[in-house]
């Protein structure tokens, strides 16, 4: 297969591996790939708002949380919460143009 498009787990949407250059493959086949491209893509901004939702009960859960290190464990779940919004608007931002996306060998 010239290309696939793998769930990350962590991400919760599948990513695009290529693993030919943008410009190797047919027409049609790049038609097929930004077709279901834009359809995760289109995904994304739900996923970041169920996460931002995640956050902020978390942040008032801290808010009242007395425990110091349930308070730690809470900043580290915000933390790492905050760092997959950030990854998932860097893909986001891999508009229509999935040649962007690296080469897989």
């Amino acid at each position: 297969m010239d290309y696939e498009f793998i769930l990350d787990e962590r991400l919760g949407i599948s990513i695009p591996h290529l693993y030919k250059q943008w410009s190797q493959y047919s027409l049609e086949t790049q038609a097929d790939i930004l077709l279901r491209w834009e359809s995760i893509r289109g995904s994304i901004p739900d996923k970041v708002e169920e996460l931002e939702a995640e956050i902020n009960r978390k942040q008032a859960q801290l808010n009242v949380e007395e425990n110091f290190q349930v308070s730690c464990q809470l900043n580290l779940e915000i933390a790492e919460l905050a760092s997959i919004i950030n990854d998932l608007w860097i893909w986001y931002r891999i508009d229509q143009d999935v040649s962007a996306t690296p080469v897989h060998q």
